[in-house]
């Protein structure tokens, strides 16, 4: 992914028009992975995480226009919608079909249940996907040295001597790259958490 792992506000404007593909290309590779979790979180298989994402998607394309950065994030309206819809998909799976329809107008006005525990993992999945965005471009700016000395001390938990035994870097040299490339990591993450704060 080229771009910020961030729901910019072009993105959101550009997602009003159901013939850009590219837009809603960026905004399924960023959120997909996010409803899916909540769903199979929820006890949904693989096949109804991704039916429940598919209805959230839907939801999204016909009231994007309606969202209000003045009543709170796009993160939080599109995880309101996602926890409304995989109630609703579970409640009818539980119960019996009655006959009449929500229509998707009151089912995205309606007040969400309160779940704190969902929106929590969806704010999560968010930010690890922020993290590994932030950690991809950071790769690409520093040494394959200096990222191994990272990956291998700070996301794998390794003691810098014995990275510093096998790698013929000195431990001081370990020490520095793991700084440099995480000082990068924390940049990028803030770069775009400034970009556009109201969508957080």
């Amino acid at each position: 992914m080229d771009e910020s792992p961030e729901t910019r506000r072009s993105l959101i404007v550009k997602l009003g028009d159901p013939e850009d593909s590219r837009a809603w290309r960026d905004f399924v590779a960023l959120y997909e992975p996010l409803v899916l979790r909540l769903a199979r979180r929820k006890g949904l298989q693989d096949a109804d995480a991704r039916d429940v994402c598919q209805d959230v998607f839907r939801a999204v394309a016909g009231a994007v226009h309606r969202w209000d950065p003045g009543r709170g994030s796009f993160r939080g309206w599109l995880s309101a919608i996602a926890r409304n819809l995989l109630v609703n998909f579970l409640t009818r799976r539980r119960e019996p079909r009655g006959t009449g329809a929500t229509s998707m107008v009151e089912l995205l006005h309606a007040e969400p249940a309160e779940d704190p525990s969902a929106t929590a993992l969806f704010e999560r999945e968010y930010r690890r996907r922020l993290c590994r965005w932030a950690c991809e471009e950071a790769r690409r700016e520093v040494t394959p040295a200096a990222w191994r000395a990272f990956e291998q001390t700070a996301i794998e938990g390794r003691a810098p001597a014995d990275v510093a035994a096998e790698s013929g870097m000195s431990v001081g040299a370990v020490y520095i790259a793991r700084s440099r490339v995480l000082a990068r990591v924390r940049l990028k993450v803030q770069e775009h958490q400034d970009h556009d704060p109201d969508l957080l």
